[in-house]
């Protein structure tokens, strides 16, 4: 057989006159056809003659590699621009998400324009704004109709030239997620394919910095950076950097204290800001103090105030909300309490005449005309949809004898009596009226709350010395209140696997629930004021844990009243009442809120016709004008004259003084002759609620267990959530659902 003469075979064949090469494929090129030449002539040819060849080439195209790079196009002229990694080529302006998507949330719609003005006016096409489809998804009706509203307020759409409104949703409903939305939103579009704003503030109590950022993490998923300041690090360089940033690197949110947005506002007076956000906005009630003036100084015309309740205690701080977000729209202060103010209050009396009522109801008709365009409220009746049932109930006790003998002593003592003749304007005072009522709150609560005074024999307790024993131990049985529950807590323990929330406005009361537990060997924990930040959301995450020991959650509602989710319990107390419903309401909120599975039961403590009564009282009356002004209802009854109101000092002999100013048609000599009317619920009236003197008509089966050992409930107001079922029903044969809702109350 003939052997290969090609150079890689005599290679392999190991010829020792072969040397090994690898010569480059020589190509003939003739008539415009490529033709390998013949095996025979390139073997022929020398070895050494062909690896010169193939060096003389490689030096030319080494040579020619050394030359700069030349575009093969005559008279061509470079782009002089700094990205020397290539141009992004023009495209037609399109959304950043697809508005034909299912279940897409469009905020904005922009108008048809034919093809030969989209091709003449390319840079002023407008597209549509459409909210980010992983939080579209998952945003409920009404937090979509919110989200809706809010843009086109910051955008001037609901009123020409002004870019504010206040997001006054009840609480529970979704207000953060709601902003959240906005904000993502507005920081990455807006109808030019731009961001509408580059910066944002975020201002909230610093209780709640870490909140709004944890919430941030959850829906956005570490896609919005953000940087916190609640007083600590160093604030004045990391504000610096804030509002000096720009480009892709610059951090576009700032999540702020009160505190600290006061401390540092020269800082943040030196640029503009796209947009800021007052959390908890009823803070600034008072446009004198110095946390309204340093926000209303900031360079920023997009202004969202979240507040459950604009209204706490007048008209006047309800003007202040409304002149932060849209400054000048009704006007001077003086300018609306002369329109408006007056009229209202005076309508809202109990004594008002027709007349008077006719022109409260038109001044409330004007008001809520100019103010509906930038405020949105809707009430946590939306709750029932997503939430289990929820029963309230007000439970009036009486006090005991020493409770009763002190609160007598301390009313009709000559201290007091001084107090309430310089009401009148007769005489200077000598006890003030805040040190009086608090020491009646307090007296409500416990004895033992007061003992410090009793002994010492203060002005008002002189006569009571002799009424205290020896301090020791707590004593449940002192107070009517206490006793409730006392017994409360051990009907829970021995028979029930409930977690409960205790609230109260006084640290001491929480002091008497700690000696009460470790009494009865009852594990809890304890929210105060002392409590850092850090540690008060570990306390919470391990409460919800249903393994968790702990069984009782004792707040304080000036601390924990507002932001903390405590859905791990289904039970509160709120034990004691605040002058302003907005604290009571925000610390009741706390177990029936989003994630909450088990049925909750509220339960309000009141001392049978004392100061707490009137308290809750003048509660009602506030309601009742923020009933009528945000939420126009126009049925709130006036129960509660303005000189009712100031009858402090006095105790009442009563079942209940509540009900007996209610003037209640429907109760009969201590019993209840009709039932509420059907669609009657927990925000209803409270002469739309169940009435009664002994345990029958109650719907808590725990309570009832205890009524009879308690023995100091006198009354009980009961009443429970309107209960609201959302179910799928089929629409066609092809199977597709819509939801209906369906009413069971």
């Amino acid at each position: 057989m003939r052997k290969s003469l090609a150079p890689s075979q005599l290679a392999k064949n190991g010829s020792p006159n072969t040397k090994r090469f690898n010569p480059p494929s020589v190509l003939n090129i003739s008539n415009g056809r490529t033709k390998r030449k013949c095996t025979e002539d390139t073997s022929a040819k020398e070895p050494d003659a062909v690896q010169e060849m193939f060096t003389t080439n490689y030096e030319e195209i080494i040579q020619k590699l050394k030359k700069p790079f030349k575009v093969p196009i005559p008279n061509y002229i470079g782009c002089h621009s700094m990205k020397n990694l290539g141009m992004r080529k023009s495209q037609p302006r399109r959304p950043l998400y697809d508005p034909g998507i299912p279940n897409a949330l469009i905020l904005y719609n922009p108008p048809e324009m034919s093809e030969k003005d989209k091709m003449i006016n390319k840079d002023k096409i407008l597209v549509h704004v459409v909210v980010d489809p992983v939080l579209g998804n998952i945003l409920r009706p009404h937090q979509r109709q919110g989200v809706k509203f809010m843009y086109d307020c910051v955008t001037g759409v609901q009123i020409d030239g002004t870019f504010g409104c206040i997001m006054a949703d009840e609480m529970g409903l979704g207000k953060t997620l709601q902003c959240i939305t906005l904000l993502w939103t507005l920081l990455q579009q807006s109808p030019e394919c731009k961001p509408t704003i580059d910066k944002a503030i975020i201002v909230c109590p610093s209780s709640l910095v870490k909140n709004w950022s944890n919430e941030i993490t959850k829906w956005l998923g570490g896609r919005l950076c953000s940087l916190m300041m609640d007083g600590s690090g160093d604030a004045k360089k990391n504000l610096t950097q804030f509002m000096q940033g720009q480009g892709r690197t610059a951090i576009s949110l700032l999540i702020i204290s009160y505190e600290t947005f006061r401390m540092h506002a020269e800082i943040l007076h030196s640029r503009e800001v796209g947009m800021v956000m007052c959390d908890e906005g009823h803070r600034l009630k008072n446009c004198e103090n110095q946390t309204y003036r340093a926000l209303m100084a900031l360079k920023c015309k997009r202004r969202v105030l979240l507040s459950g309740t604009p209204i706490q205690n007048d008209l006047t701080e309800y003007f202040s909300l409304i002149h932060f977000v849209n400054e000048g729209l009704l006007g001077s202060a003086q300018e609306f309490r002369k329109k408006f103010e007056n009229y209202i209050i005076k309508g809202q009396d109990a004594c008002a005449s027709v007349s008077e009522r006719r022109e409260a109801q038109r001044c409330l008709l004007e008001l809520s005309n100019i103010v509906n365009r930038c405020l949105i409220r809707r009430t946590s009746a939306l709750l029932t949809k997503y939430l289990p049932v929820k029963f309230e109930m007000i439970v009036c006790c009486t006090l005991t004898p020493m409770q009763r003998e002190i609160y007598m002593n301390y009313i009709n003592s000559e201290s007091v009596r001084r107090t309430v003749r310089e009401n009148d304007g007769e005489s200077k005072n000598s006890l003030s009226t805040l040190a009086g009522i608090t020491s009646l709150k307090k007296l409500c609560n416990h004895p033992e709350l007061v003992a410090d005074k009793i002994r010492e024999g203060a002005e008002g307790f002189e006569k009571s010395r002799h009424l205290l024993p020896p301090a020791g131990d707590v004593r449940p049985e002192f107070s009517g209140k206490v006793m409730l529950l006392d017994c409360l807590l051990v009907n829970l323990k021995t028979n029930y696997d409930d977690k409960i929330v205790l609230v109260s406005n006084y640290t001491q009361t929480l002091d008497l629930f700690e000696k009460l537990c470790m009494k009865r060997s009852f594990k809890y924990v304890r929210l105060d004021g002392t409590m850092t930040i850090k540690k008060r959301a570990k306390v919470v995450e391990s409460f919800n844990k249903p393994e968790s020991p702990e069984w009782i959650f004792m707040l304080s509602s000036k601390a924990g009243g507002c932001g903390l989710n405590l859905i791990g319990a289904n039970r509160l107390v709120m034990f004691d009442p605040d002058w302003n419903p907005a604290n009571d309401d925000q610390a009741m909120a706390r177990v029936w809120r989003d994630g909450q599975k088990k049925p909750c039961f509220i339960y309000r403590f009141l001392a049978t016709g004392t100061i707490e009564e009137k308290i809750f009282q003048r509660q009602a009356h506030k309601k009742a004008l923020s009933s009528t002004v945000v939420d126009n209802n126009e049925e709130t009854m006036r129960h509660f004259t303005a000189s009712e109101l100031r009858e402090l000092f006095i105790l009442e002999k009563t079942n209940s003084d509540t009900h007996d100013r209610l003037k209640c048609k429907r109760c009969i000599t201590n019993i209840q002759m009709t039932n509420p009317p059907e669609n009657a619920d927990c925000t209803s009236d409270l002469s739309n609620w169940y009435h009664a003197w002994d345990k029958k008509s109650l719907a808590d089966i725990v309570l009832k267990e205890i009524w009879d050992l308690a023995k100091h409930i006198s009354f009980v107001f009961h009443q429970k959530s309107a209960k609201v079922e959302v179910k799928s029903v089929k629409v066609d044969d092809e199977g597709s659902e819509a939801t209906s809702e369906e009413y069971d109350l």
